[in-house]
């Protein structure tokens, strides 16, 4: 779960934050979301899909249960595909995701989406609203920042999947541009959730 963004009750008490200093969520760049969008269209969508739920608040972790910030350190402990992702996309993938950002409606995958922030689902930014229980449901994806190389030429996100049953997984996803277009070149499983289980390395 995200950590709460600090409310202030009383700009006047002693040791609070003014107002123009609280952090506030980033904003996320309109191109991220054609990686989001293949992301969605290539690991998670089937024929049957008609509504996925998507968490508005970005992630900052690559566990469900980590409290942390990713660190370099961190990262390269897992050894993620063998090593092989080059240093300059791994220190920008850290460094966009030390904050979250929040989400627009701007995914273009052909689904209908809607967004949640915590346990409420909002309503939706586009079109009339359809009951969830109606729907082949996809729930729920939670996103990362992305992170690119210096050339922009490769790009890796973190997506996951918890669903209602508290089963799940993570992923993290490698991209590589061809010109003007973006190709997942690789994915791996970082960690899975089996039904009565913790988190767990593949």
């Amino acid at each position: 779960m995200l950590p709460a963004l600090l409310i202030l009750t009383c700009l006047a008490t002693p040791g609070l934050l003014p107002a123009e200093e609280m952090p506030v969520p980033s904003v996320i760049p309109a191109e991220e979301y054609a990686l989001y969008d293949q992301t969605i269209e290539s690991i998670f969508l089937t024929s049957y899909t008609r509504l996925v739920v998507i968490e508005r608040m970005t992630v900052v972790r690559l566990l469900p249960d980590q409290k942390e910030l990713i660190t370099i350190g961190s990262f390269h402990d897992r050894n993620f595909f063998m090593g092989r992702l080059p240093s300059d996309l791994v220190r920008d993938f850290i460094g966009a995701n030390r904050e979250a950002g929040r989400l627009q409606g701007r995914f273009q995958f052909g689904v209908r989406y809607r967004f949640v922030t915590g346990q409420s689902l909002e309503e939706p930014e586009v079109s009339a609203a359809v009951p969830v229980q109606a729907l082949q449901v996809l729930e729920r994806l939670a996103f990362s920042r992305v992170g690119r190389t210096l050339q922009n030429d490769q790009a890796l996100v973190y997506v996951e999947q918890m669903r209602p049953d508290e089963t799940g997984a993570g992923f993290l996803v490698w991209f590589h541009r061809k010109e003007r277009e973006w190709m997942i070149y690789d994915t791996e499983v970082i960690w899975t959730i089996r039904s009565g289980a913790g988190p767990e390395a593949p």
